[in-house]
């Protein structure tokens, strides 16, 4: 059914698209049941023409004066108000703003001030024109950190590894290393092993966390140390790594050291996301990881009845916000210590686009949060039904009415001890792609954000943190979503597989030239989605996809490789980086070179990738198929390296010597 003007201009006025330009540039109508269904999702009724009618009616109604204003520090504004207004900055200074119903914003200072008038009080967020970047070149290492386990570790790779590779980094004249989400999953068996799908973002996984390095266990007793100890063995699997053992063993040293400790901890003088999110954990363990299930008297945050539960699990609440103060801590020393040595930058933490709807963040951020629909992306030549990645959007209107805060808290509490932060799915903060509750991907559409208000409060938060962001930029982007990110001093990202062209008749162009490179870009041979650099010269990605039934048409996917193989090859042999017959290892190391010889000004290395790992480590399109997240780093036998045996590698150190000068 098509869509008829009245519910176009409705939709419109909420931001959501009755057509839009899928990857080839074609024009896809959206259907009316789609329309009307992502509307549903965000509480407009437009079941029937009459209540079309009335949404046109409330949306004319709308009050003139916006929740919030977000700004760059360059920009005037002028707002109508209904009588003199005032301007009280983050500081407590007010400042006068003019008189007779106009205000004038102009020269404010960066920070979250207010406005206040006879209508209320409106945030003003006051944003930099763009990031102050740091100067020159960087590189460093992009590491999936639970894949590399040390000597010292619990089964998963750890806070400590991180220091570990942060030390190594430094030493070698890196500046950063970015790591996979460390977001917060819930306490209870199973463990979600996806890092994209978290319980919380703005939460630490205490599954990171070394037991030996917590200050509780450095002032035990002996019985005590020894007692921990004993659960460091149990929690070591061989092979695949097992978070559910991991967890198990970690877990019941936590407990061990809190019992000994007993911290004093006043929950009424904690952050209130901190104790909310303590207090679904400890439901969460009395009565399942989704709250959606729980007794309804306890499925909202702000209830008398959690309020009375929080103080039945009073002792467990601590417990979980103990461990998080223990995350805060090592997270810390990781960046004061990556500072100290030198890295400009230091860890950059990766931000999933998305959270569990049965997660602490969807219970808590419910009113924020459309629970009615689900994010994803279009169907596509290489997705034909689309993707539904279950995880529920942002209510454009409802996160403006609260003046962007839950989106500044989540940044906040990432950069809190970081360098910089990498946004997974960035197009996210222009337009989202939801799937209505009862549909498919098919039956989606796109609802679009307000890009300048979001793009702001995060640079405002970055800036005062000192911090970059890289702004995950791949596939169907137009190019003006990248001259935004770039205007705004955002970082996008290359990968050398995805680097071509414009498309000549329907088909891929040519592989762009490596002087050709964006500048204001992270540059990469892959991503944590993609081949690793020898499996793909290997075409060990064809083969997995097809021994699992993932293809089509195997032949013709190989045939594709091997085009694109001789491609790579050719820009290779171009550059001058490799002869006519090179191995495998020297197109491994030209990989990094070429990167490297790019304007890109930060290049990021994967170790698995210098050691010769063949797996990927995570498949997308498969769940129980591949063991996606949970695969150590191996060498192109499949024999585990251990963390130092990695940073020990020659290979690291040539491949380092070779950044260093590149950098210099």
């Amino acid at each position: 059914m098509t869509v008829d003007p009245d519910l176009a201009r409705l939709a419109s006025a909420h931001g959501v698209a009755t057509d839009y330009k899928d990857q080839l540039e074609r024009t896809v109508a959206v259907s009316r049941e789609s329309v009307v269904a992502v509307l549903a999702a965000l509480g407009v009724d437009a079941s029937t023409p009459s209540a079309v009618r009335d949404g046109l009616v409330e949306v004319t109604a709308r009050p003139a004066m916006p929740p919030v204003v977000v700004m760059r520090q360059s920009e005037r504004r002028e707002l109508s108000v209904p009588s003199s207004a005032a301007l009280v900055l983050e500081s407590g200074e007010e400042v006068d703003v003019g008189a007779g119903g106009t205000a004038t914003l102009a020269g404010l200072p960066l920070g979250w001030h207010a406005l206040h008038s006879d209508e209320g009080v409106i945030p003003v967020v006051v944003a930099p024109d763009r990031l102050t970047n740091p100067r020159g070149r960087h590189w460093g290492l992009m590491v999936q950190l639970y894949a590399l386990r040390s000597g010292n570790s619990w089964g998963i790779g750890d806070l400590h590894d991180l220091s570990g590779l942060c030390r190594w980094t430094a030493d070698n004249g890196g500046d950063l290393v970015l790591v996979n989400p460390l977001h917060a999953t819930a306490p209870t068996l199973p463990v979600q092993d996806s890092p994209y799908y978290p319980a919380s973002r703005r939460w630490t996984n205490p599954i990171y966390l070394n037991p030996f390095d917590l200050p509780a266990f450095d002032a035990a007793t002996e019985d005590v140390t020894s007692h921990v100890g004993e659960f460091w063995g149990q929690s070591f699997c061989a092979g695949h790594i097992d978070r559910n053992a991991v967890w198990a063993a970690k877990r019941r040293a936590f407990e061990i050291l809190y019992d000994d400790l007993r911290p004093q901890i006043d929950l009424t003088a904690l952050d209130p996301s901190l104790r909310d999110w303590a207090t679904w954990c400890a439901l969460a363990e009395v009565h399942g990881p989704d709250w959606r299930v729980w007794p309804e008297p306890l499925r909202r945050p702000d209830a008398p009845a959690v309020e009375k539960a929080r103080h039945e699990l009073a002792d467990a609440v601590r417990f979980h916000v103990w461990l998080q103060q223990q995350c805060d801590e090592q997270l810390a020393r990781v960046q004061d210590d990556a500072t100290a040595r030198g890295m400009t930058i230091g860890v950059v933490h990766d931000l999933a686009v998305g959270t569990d709807p049965a997660g602490a963040d969807a219970w808590a951020l419910q009113d924020v949060l459309a629970l009615g629909a689900r994010i994803g992306a279009p169907p596509d030549t290489f997705n034909q039904q689309g993707q539904d990645w279950g995880m529920p959007p942002w209510h454009p209107r409802r996160l403006a009415e609260l003046g962007y805060a839950p989106l500044r808290d989540m940044v906040r509490g990432l950069l809190h001890h970081a360098g910089g932060v990498r946004i997974d799915h960035v197009l996210g903060l222009f337009r989202m792609w939801w799937v209505p509750a009862d549909g498919t991907a098919r039956d989606g559409t796109y609802v679009s954000y307000d890009v300048d208000a979001l793009l702001g409060v995060v640079t405002l938060e970055a800036e005062r943190a000192g911090a970059i962001v890289i702004g995950e930029d791949l596939g169907t982007v137009t190019p003006v979503v990248r001259r935004e990110l770039a205007s705004r001093g955002v970082l996008g990202s290359s990968v050398l597989w995805f680097e071509r062209e414009d498309p000549v008749g329907g088909e891929p162009g040519p592989l762009r030239p490596l002087s050709e490179w964006r500048e204001q870009a992270a540059a990469s041979i892959t991503t944590h989605d993609l081949p690793t650099a020898l499996g793909w010269l290997r075409g060990e990605h064809v083969r997995v996809r097809a021994e699992l039934g993932l293809l089509d048409d195997p032949t013709a996917e190989e045939r594709s490789w091997r085009r694109e193989r001789g491609e790579v090859v050719a820009l290779l042999r171009d550059a001058g980086l490799v002869g006519d017959t090179p191995a495998d290892e020297e197109l491994v190391a030209a990989l990094h070179d070429a990167v490297m010889q790019t304007p890109s000004r930060v290049v990021l290395v994967a170790p698995g990738d210098v050691v010769g790992d063949l797996r990927q480590p995570n498949l997308p399109g498969t769940t129980d198929q591949y063991p996606n997240w949970r695969l150590p780093v191996a060498d192109e036998h499949g024999n585990e390296l251990a963390l130092e045996d990695v940073l020990a590698d020659a290979r690291m150190a040539r491949l380092a010597a070779m950044l260093r000068e590149r950098v210099r």
